[in-house]
């Protein structure tokens, strides 16, 4: 697939869409029908009362704010051990670039070495309260799909190993002349699960069919949810890891926050058994480890087609 470059104007078809909205505090059936039924259909949902603390989300936005308003000369000293730490423009280690500047850490230490203000409490508590809610959905997810063991998804990511990632990504305006170019370019994420929130500037776009895209409308209270490559596989397809981006804006700056559910580098990512339906008669994928499929995406370009890789000869 083709990556659209990130310094050229977008020249899409572009269709604005309403992503469903859950509220978690609903009854449960219903609950986890709709989170199956948006999993299916979009790959995408936004959930409401879901649990994290408004405060906490608050002193999050402001503590990533503050990090990202710092000179360019503090932020380059935030380099952790690879690939953790701050970036800016480059994304990945092949060449993809982007309007963004971004804040990488490990989710399960979150923090900053001599960092003198409150931002690596903050982002305890943030990580803390996402990781919940994360579990709480796969939990969800797989109650909703008939599974036995309502856990098989969320144990990975609360397993002590755990490969789980939290994200900062701050796109500044761009002067009207540019607006609208690619902030970070098309692709899927990786892990199983994702929980995203920003500060309620638009940006996010999804890629539902070949040569469209739709501009996702953020909510000011919600979380975004999306499926991951690795719930595609565990799901045997029926849910769908779909393809995204962010665009910039001129008129103000945004930022995004995202926690990436991961699952210990040696966990062997396989769909389970009841998985295998009539419409789908035998399994899409063959088993790999997290390790064998993040080594893979790590070599390609961000828009490259890794899923593929594992799926059986049908």
């Amino acid at each position: 697939m083709v990556v659209a470059s990130p310094n050229s104007m977008l020249g899409e078809k572009i269709l604005p869409i309403d992503l469903p909205m859950i509220d978690l505090s609903s009854e449960k059936s219903m609950v986890m029908k709709l989170i199956v039924k948006a999993c299916e259909e979009y790959g995408f949902f936004n959930v409401i009362n879901h649990g994290v603390p408004h405060d906490i989300i608050s002193k999050m936005e402001k503590e990533g704010f503050d990090f990202f308003a710092k000179p360019m000369e503090e932020k380059k000293l935030v380099a952790l051990d690879n690939p953790f730490g701050y970036g800016c423009k480059n994304i990945g280690f092949n060449g993809d670039m982007g309007e963004v500047e971004y804040l990488l850490l490990n989710a399960n230490v979150p923090s900053i070495p001599n960092d003198p203000s409150n931002f690596s409490s903050t982002v305890s508590a943030y990580t803390k309260g996402v990781k919940e809610l994360a579990c709480k959905i796969l939990e969800l997810i797989a109650e909703g799909l008939g599974v036995h063991d309502t856990s098989i998804f969320s144990r990975f990511i609360r397993h002590v190993h755990n490969d789980s990632l939290l994200r900062l990504n701050h796109y500044p305006p761009i002067p009207p002349i540019l607006s609208n170019r690619v902030g970070f370019g098309e692709h899927s994420d990786p892990q199983i699960i994702t929980i995203l929130r920003s500060n309620d500037v638009a940006g996010l776009q999804i890629s539902l069919q070949d040569g469209m895209w739709n501009p996702v409308t953020p909510h000011p209270s919600a979380f975004c949810v999306n499926v991951g490559d690795l719930l595609q596989v565990m799901t045997n397809e029926r849910f769908v890891s779909v393809r995204h981006r962010a665009v910039t804006n001129s008129n103000k700056c945004r930022m995004s926050v995202a926690y990436f559910g991961g699952p210990p580098l040696n966990a062997c990512i396989v769909a389970p058994s009841v998985m295998v339906t009539p419409n789908r008669p035998s399994l899409l994928f063959k088993p790999f480890t997290w390790d064998e499929y993040k080594k893979l995406t790590y070599s390609l370009r961000l828009g490259d087609n890794r899923i593929d890789f594992f799926r059986q000869l049908q």
